[in-house]
């Protein structure tokens, strides 16, 4: 009785998750295949749920953790807005640098390096980073939702009222409406009341077909490796790592904390081999034609019900296999539609962030909220997170601290003045 009562408490646990998190398989395809980056939606929906499944099942096999992934938001911004919109990558080399970025992710794992790594770069850094990521997803969810337009006097402005903003906002209604009341498929009710706002106003129509075969044709396998590979990508890659290997750690740590699910020395249990999987995640992302998996904080909705062990995360990845044939009726979905999502989930990161940064030193602070408003006003999280490595190495030596900077530190900030003046 035992045993089964813990085998329906998994399976709970592993639907539960899928819930929550099952926004990302509209929302990342709306992302990536934004107007300009030439990737499709069906393309790139078929990648998310393919990388979704096989990085969330590795999770259940290899670690045996109620941890589910999927293509990360922030990552996902950032290779469509800074890499594909704002450098101008195209879209098979940014699939390069994913590819670049998960083989170093992996040698990071598989090695010490990467505690040395994470400990190299300050805390208030990683806060700024989390916190800029966050308002960089409200800024662009403002502009996807028609609330905020360009102005060449003011640079932004508030755009004029439109049927398509009204679906906007009654979805983000929505979704603080049910998440204030703990529904763990709030983004999902909320991009289906924004829909279907839209449909009764006559904004969108339904498909001719509700099925289709899955598109692995347009993006699957298109990655330019050795395109990737170019000096002036390097920072862009450096991003990557960092954002990717931050995310996993922190949410790692939070869920792993709030489940009580800690080794002897205090530590998240098999942290090592969770980590082998998040790298392994992102080496698959770029042939699949998809930004960089990565570990979801959604996971704590299926640890609350009951999840601990691997067989959540083997329920949760066989969850997304049917929505592979359902292209046609997620392709109605507007952009508008997932805007209220990318403000809500910028809203928690830039919550997540803050109390990391209260009370901090000038020397410290000022780094942090560099990157803060540098990544969304440059529309580039590298550019913000290059500018917090130069302040936080110049505001050291200018306070005295200078002592407290290691090697890694210098590399970083070398690699930031050659990007931002152009040497490379």
């Amino acid at each position: 009785m035992a045993i089964a009562h813990t085998t329906k408490t998994e399976i709970i646990a592993g639907f539960t998750t899928f819930l929550t998190m099952s926004y990302i398989i509209i929302l990342n395809p709306v992302i990536l295949s934004t107007p300009g980056t030439g990737m499709s939606f069906s393309g790139v929906m078929v990648a998310t749920i393919l990388v979704s499944f096989i990085s969330t099942l590795l999770m259940g096999i290899i670690a045996d953790l109620p941890f589910a992934l999927a293509p990360g938001m922030g990552i996902n911004a950032f290779f469509t807005y800074g890499l594909i919109l704002g450098a101008k990558i195209p879209f098979p080399e940014a699939l390069g640098l994913v590819f670049w970025s998960g083989m170093f992710f992996v040698l990071l794992s598989l090695s010490p390096l990467k505690t040395y790594l994470l400990k190299s770069i300050p805390k208030s850094l990683r806060a700024g980073l989390t916190i800029g990521i966050g308002l960089f997803l409200i800024f662009i969810g403002l502009k996807n939702g028609y609330i905020i337009k360009a102005n060449k006097m003011t640079i932004t402005d508030h755009a004029p009222f439109s049927y398509e903003m009204l679906c906007a906002i009654f979805g983000l209604i929505i979704i603080f409406f049910f998440h204030q009341r703990k529904f763990k498929s709030c983004f999902i009710l909320g991009i289906i009341g924004s829909t279907t706002s839209a449909a009764l106003l006559g904004l969108i129509h339904p498909p001719e077909d509700f099925v289709s075969s899955p598109d692995f044709y347009s993006v699957f396998m298109k990655m330019d490796i050795w395109g990737g590979l170019k000096w002036a990508y390097l920072p862009s890659i450096l991003a990557l790592i960092l954002t990717d290997l931050f995310d996993s750690l922190s949410t790692f740590l939070g869920v792993s904390q709030a489940a009580n699910m800690l080794d002897k020395n205090d530590e998240p249990k098999n942290m090592n081999k969770a980590l082998i999987v998040d790298s392994i995640a992102t080496l698959i992302s770029a042939p699949f034609g998809t930004s960089a998996a990565t570990t979801y904080v959604e996971s704590s909705a299926g640890v609350e019900v009951g999840g601990r062990t691997g067989l959540t995360s083997i329920f949760t990845a066989f969850c997304f296999l049917p929505f592979l044939f359902f292209c046609p009726i997620l392709e109605m979905i507007p952009v508008y539609a997932t805007a209220p999502v990318l403000i809500f989930v910028g809203l928690q990161m830039f919550k997540g962030g803050l109390p990391f940064i209260q009370n901090l030193p000038t020397e410290d602070l000022f780094p942090a909220l560099i990157i803060v408003f540098m990544t969304p006003f440059s529309f580039s999280i590298t550019k913000g997170i290059l500018w917090g490595f130069i302040f936080h190495f110049f505001l050291y030596w200018a306070y005295g601290r200078r002592n407290e900077l290691t090697l890694t530190n210098y590399f970083l900030t070398s690699i930031a003045v050659l990007n931002l003046t152009g040497v490379f």
